[in-house]
């Protein structure tokens, strides 16, 4: 998806902690999260929350430094940008009032019932923003099960190692 010719994403935090190795992905895994942050980094569009949602999950566990991993020069990248219009776009949310992690932008799909309250501010984030940009994913392979569901709802997930990721899925499912 691109704004003004520019790739337009999500980006789920297990992006850049692969990005970092703090995984148990493989090289190319690492690589393939590596490559989707430079991307962003060099002239890529973010979509994040304006309530600093994603940004605070980020920086719990990102070096704002910049160091020593690509995804802690994401992180800064994410926190020099966040507020430049051409780089990031802000949504607000909107929270349940009896689950702030929670949101009404959340798709009521049944299958989705279960799908992860940390993780419900990617996919309200994505909804909130027309038009619906790529979650990127890496090492959650509970997306992995939910992928159709969200799908139906019309969020696309990006899965950056979709053949670890699937493997990951069934051997847990099991």
């Amino acid at each position: 998806m691109k704004k003004d010719g520019i790739d337009l994403c999500i980006v789920d935090t297990n992006v850049p902690l692969a990005a970092n190795r703090k995984s148990d992905m493989t090289q190319e895994c690492v690589y393939a999260c590596a490559v989707a942050l430079q991307k962003i980094i060099n002239n890529g569009h973010l979509v994040i929350d304006d309530k600093w949602r994603i940004i605070n999950e980020y920086k719990n566990k990102l070096s704002p430094s910049g160091q020593p991993g690509v995804g802690d020069a994401f992180l800064k990248w994410v926190l020099t940008n966040h507020s430049n219009p051409k780089r990031c776009t802000c949504v607000a949310l909107s929270p349940k009032a009896d689950d702030s992690s929670d949101f009404h932008e959340f798709p009521s799909h049944p299958d989705l019932k279960n799908f992860d309250r940390s993780d419900r501010k990617f996919v309200a984030v994505c909804v909130a923003h027309t038009p619906h940009p790529p979650i990127l994913q890496a090492a959650d392979s509970k997306w992995w099960g939910w992928k159709d569901a969200l799908n139906e709802c019309g969020i696309h997930v990006e899965f950056l190692c979709p053949i670890e990721i699937a493997a990951m899925h069934k051997k847990k499912s099991r």
